[in-house]
């Protein structure tokens, strides 16, 4: 017998409208009690500010704003937020065999050209009752973002996702650009970089400059659209960050791009390349 709920979410896909994996169509955002997710909210517009504060000195922030939490719930609140900060620590861990690290490939490279450098990042979503993860693929020379998703997970299904429709509906890239986590090291994750002909580059441990661009990216969309909106519902935050998204993409001029949108670059740059080809 045929799920109604498949049919639906076969229906949404086919039409182009759903930009959200599967885990958050049938679960609901992840929640925590309203003290820990204004914890977790004040701690990310801190690590905007300062991605190099590690859990002591956020402690030590939150205790300033009046909210006497312990180093150890600090440490746990970031680790399910994903973040960690990007000062270099002794290796203390043994990675999994099956994630290679890569070389960062950037490095005095000239990237004037769409599809010459991609990048990616995931981020996390504060919501009224809970939270998601949001990942975006990026054009790294018109800021372009190629695709998103949202997921109340942070596993490797929703990365992929993303990855294949930027793909099918933008080419490919010379560089794809990542930082070491574990979605983006995952064998399943760079099997589809290296069988579409890929070089894979990934940043230095700790370096968040590496891969600047889009977390530039993750600060315009919280302060311009998800810290003013304080979404309910994970189709309220589906709706709100496509149309930040679309306004991003469309509308919003760059100086670094000459006052052009990132479309307008990433097409202009194209139509150039076919012309003098």
């Amino acid at each position: 017998m045929i799920d109604p709920a498949d049919t639906r979410l076969s229906i949404v896909r086919q039409c182009g409208l759903l930009s959200i994996s599967r885990s958050v169509y049938y679960e609901k955002p992840r929640e925590e009690t309203p003290e820990t997710l204004e914890l977790m909210r004040l701690i990310d517009e801190q690590f905007l500010e300062t991605p190099f504060y590690g859990s002591r000195r956020m402690m030590h922030v939150l205790h300033r704003q009046g909210y006497p939490v312990g180093r150890e719930r600090v440490r746990r609140l970031m680790k399910t937020m994903g973040l960690a900060a990007i000062y270099q620590k002794p290796r203390t861990s043994i990675p999994n065999p099956e994630h290679k690290i890569y070389p960062y490939l950037l490095r005095n490279l000239t990237i004037d050209q769409p599809n010459q450098v991609w990048c990616t990042d995931i981020t996390y979503i504060p919501m009224r009752r809970g939270f998601l993860f949001l990942i975006a693929i990026m054009d790294w020379a018109s800021r372009k973002v190629l695709s998103w998703r949202l997921s109340n997970t942070m596993d490797v299904d929703f990365c992929i996702e993303a990855l294949e429709e930027a793909l099918a509906n933008h080419g490919r890239p010379d560089i794809f650009n990542t930082d070491q986590g574990s979605q983006f090291t995952s064998l399943q994750f760079i099997k589809v970089l290296t069988n579409a002909g890929i070089r894979v580059s990934m940043d230095g441990k700790g370096r968040w400059m590496d891969n600047v661009f889009i977390e530039r990216l993750w600060r315009s969309l919280k302060y311009e659209c998800v810290y003013l909106n304080a979404f309910e519902t994970s189709s309220e935050a589906r709706a709100g960050i496509g149309r930040w998204i679309d306004f991003y993409n469309s509308n919003r001029p760059h100086t670094a791009l000459g006052g052009r949108t990132p479309n307008e670059a990433y097409v202009g740059n194209l139509d150039g390349i076919q012309r003098a080809a």
